[in-house]
């Protein structure tokens, strides 16, 4: 008799754990569980006894198909093909090393398809696959219409089937990755790619950012050159706010730099929250910030002419959209400031993300096409 087959996808950062179940070919999850890694791994070394064990138990007793059946006929008649988009460098037999996961911890696919631990023994399947990589996949999965935002009108009309796609997306880093399909096997469907685009150099645009570079270039001891995600992430907002502050002291918001000043590794929040203040320190770290996320986004439209679109995701989007959306915005004066290419960036189409979730949904068509390669 031919088991029940359930898809998990996972999305692994460095703080948090997110699971969601999924029945095949269904986009809605079952059920969704957030495990913040600190808790999850504080007396268990092992990973997916932490964190997928206590998932999969956790979906017996919450999910009505799975506690229908009871654990006994789980075991013996439900298999889980699964996917874990994760933040670290994926390697060739299925491993990640997750430097930024207390203190460093290792997930092992193959293990964990080995792992005869309870329900963990239904999990047939498990592949790991970079964290952008699941975004690039989860751009397959959005609703243009109701979840994107155009940022070149016409951009819906202009997407080919055919074409490059591309995700540029600012979070607490900058990822980039691509995606393209065979024009003489198109039914086989898109294939995405990682690059580590986000650590090309950064190349300012005006005098003030030359003052950045070289401030930025003494803070982090590089004497040539600075990686655009120094300016273009969360850290890198926080960065460019520092530059100000010190720059400009008689301009400094006492009480929001000394919110800053505490934040820790949330600087980069205490800014954004405070950019919508007119004329501050904050605001004007933000503008620079989305004139250089524009710029480099235009670099990576110049580079791969994604003709099936250009994506722009990651959380840092859909929470400064007012400095992105529109022709005269920091981020598409910066984009559309090609030179003599400009018209070629005309007939890209561009989008601006505005969920935050595409990470999971792509880890959920990951899995989805690792079931239909076992059929």
């Amino acid at each position: 008799m031919p088991k029940t087959t359930y898809i998990i996808a996972g999305d692994i950062g460095g703080t948090n754990s997110r699971f969601a179940l999924h029945v095949p070919g269904e986009k809605d999850p079952l059920f969704v569980h957030i495990y913040p890694n600190e808790e999850a791994l504080k007396d268990e070394p092992v990973y997916h006894l932490g964190t997928l064990k206590p998932y999969l138990e956790k979906c017996l007793a919450e999910v009505e198909q799975w506690k229908a059946m009871g654990e006994d006929a789980l075991l013996s008649q439900v298999q889980i093909v699964a996917c874990l988009a994760t933040a670290g460098p994926v390697k060739t037999n299925n491993t990640v090393f997750m430097t930024n996961m207390m203190g460093g911890r290792t997930i092992d696919g193959n293990e964990i398809e080995k792992c005869n631990d309870g329900l963990l023994s239904i999990v047939v399947r498990c592949k790991l696959v970079n964290d952008f990589v699941g975004q690039g996949y989860g751009a397959l999965d959005l609703d243009v219409d109701e979840e994107c935002v155009e940022l070149i009108p016409g951009s819906k009309a202009k997407i080919d089937d055919l074409g490059p796609k591309v995700c540029v997306g600012a979070g607490t880093g900058l990822g980039e990755c691509f995606l393209t399909k065979s024009s003489l096997s198109p039914e086989l469907g898109y294939e995405c790619y990682p690059s580590e685009g986000g650590h090309a150099d950064f190349v300012p645009r005006d005098a003030l950012q030359v003052e950045l570079l070289d401030y930025l270039k003494a803070k982090f001891d590089c004497p040539n050159r600075i990686s655009v995600e120094r300016v273009v992430s969360g850290r890198g907002l926080a960065n460019v706010y520092e530059f100000l502050a010190q720059k400009f002291p008689d301009r400094v918001d006492k009480a929001i730099h000394e919110e800053f000043l505490n934040a820790g590794d949330q600087q980069g929040r205490v800014v954004g929250v405070n950019s919508g203040k007119e004329g501050s320190l904050t605001a004007q770290a933000a503008q620079i910030m989305m004139s250089a996320y524009g710029a480099e986004v235009g670099n990576a439209s110049l580079k791969f002419i994604p003709t099936g679109g250009m994506f722009v995701t990651g959380g840092l989007t859909p929470k400064n959209i007012g400095l992105i959306k529109g022709q005269d915005s920091p981020f598409m004066t910066a984009y559309m400031d090609k030179g003599r290419l400009n018209p070629l960036l005309e007939t890209v189409p561009i989008f601006a993300v505005m969920t935050e979730d595409i990470g999971l949904r792509g880890s959920r068509v990951c899995a989805e096409r690792e079931y239909g390669a076992m059929k």
